[in-house]
């Protein structure tokens, strides 16, 4: 057991976060014209900037890599100038923020990709899930397996992302490694049948996740990299036969990378933490640098793990979309206003910038 507490400062490579409390990602579908973040994500992010570290929405990296309706790009010079909008906001008011850079893969639409194409995927497997599009929530499309050629392609498209969300202004970049997305495809054999060398072996299937790893590093730095993973997620359909020899694999080659933070959900993303069996202690003792744990924390589960030395830094989600001030209202105890569904996925102000900070919501 140690003394440490979640309100404290703590060392994230060169940064120095204010507390340990992580904003996780929250798709909004808000962007503008052109994929590009406006000046109301700057106040939702600057509202937001008490957690010690922010990582921002889940943001593609090519327009192929889109999967969801208003959803923000970083392959653009208006997006990058759209972001830099939310980097001051943030850094104004002292808080720290990673971009998360994302390829849906298999989980899009035609009507997302440029000239109707279909999605991409490891191979031609059909996700059973849905995706929003068309101001509503529609079967995913039927998707094409990635040729061989195209894939230094996708890691240069990470890589470029990368670079341009330094330019943007953002203190790091977290890959979307988890959730059934491109990344998480190749890792787990359920949407993984190639014959190539990208799958088969557990090295295989790990290989795509860790050459975008390698030029995410290689172009901003470890100590600006962070990636996120979800072992035994089902979300938007995969599984893996094997998830624990995979993901200590994955792991260990993380680690020898260096870079700054693994970020694990740990069971189904938003759902059960106990979905299937899997020692997550295991890749905390793989991995040098910061751990943050994800999935169904709340302070008092977040407050015993970090007593047992379990995690570094908790996230977490919803609870950040109604609770701007949330880092207050845990260190005080206060209750957390419920978010609205409503208003969760796409719209304006309302359920986006208008939750009220505790001190006015209690003047109210």
């Amino acid at each position: 057991m140690t003394s440490k507490t979640l309100f404290e400062p703590y060392t994230l490579g060169s940064l120095t976060l204010s507390n340990r409390i992580v904003m996780a990602p929250l798709t909004r579908n808000r962007a503008g014209p052109g994929f590009v973040p406006g000046d109301l994500t700057a106040e939702y992010y600057g509202q937001r900037a008490s957690a010690g570290l922010l990582i921002s929405e889940a943001t593609q990296i090519s327009q192929q890599g889109q999967g969801y309706q208003d959803t923000p790009g970083i392959y653009s010079q208006a997006q990058i100038e759209g972001w830099r909008k939310i980097t001051t906001a943030v850094h104004a008011k002292g808080g720290r923020i990673f971009l998360q850079l994302w390829h849906v893969g298999r989980v899009s639409h035609v009507d997302l990709q440029e000239n109707g194409a279909a999605p991409v995927a490891p191979s031609a497997i059909r996700a059973k899930t849905k995706t929003f599009v068309n101001n509503g929530f529609f079967d995913v499309s039927e998707p094409r397996a990635l040729e061989l050629d195209e894939l230094p392609g996708i890691v240069n498209a990470f890589r470029q992302a990368a670079a341009n969300a330094i330019a943007a202004g953002f203190d790091g970049v977290e890959i979307h490694g988890a959730n059934g997305y491109l990344l998480d495809q190749f890792a787990k054999d359920s949407a993984n049948v190639r014959t190539d060398a990208y799958g088969g072996s557990i090295e295989n299937r790990a290989r795509l996740m860790l050459e975008v790893a390698g030029a995410v590093v290689e172009e901003i730095g470890a100590e600006r990299t962070g990636i996120r993973i979800s072992p035994v997620s089902p979300a938007n359909g995969v599984a893996a036969t094997d998830p624990q020899a995979q993901f200590d694999y994955i792991v260990e080659q993380l680690d020898a990378l260096g870079i700054v933070y693994i970020h694990v959900v740990e069971g189904a993303t938003g759902g059960p933490r106990d979905v299937a069996p899997f020692d997550f202690g295991s890749l905390r003792r793989r991995f040098r640098n910061t751990y943050i744990a994800n999935n169904g924390y709340d302070f008092d589960l977040a407050t015993s793990r970090l007593a047992e030395d379990k995690a570094d830094l908790f996230a977490f989600g919803r609870p950040f979309i109604a609770n701007p001030d949330l880092v207050e209202r845990l260190e005080t105890r206060a209750p957390l206003a419920q978010v609205n569904p409503a208003t969760i996925y796409g719209g304006g102000a309302a359920g986006y910038t208008d939750y009220p900070a505790i001190a006015a919501a209690s003047r109210s």
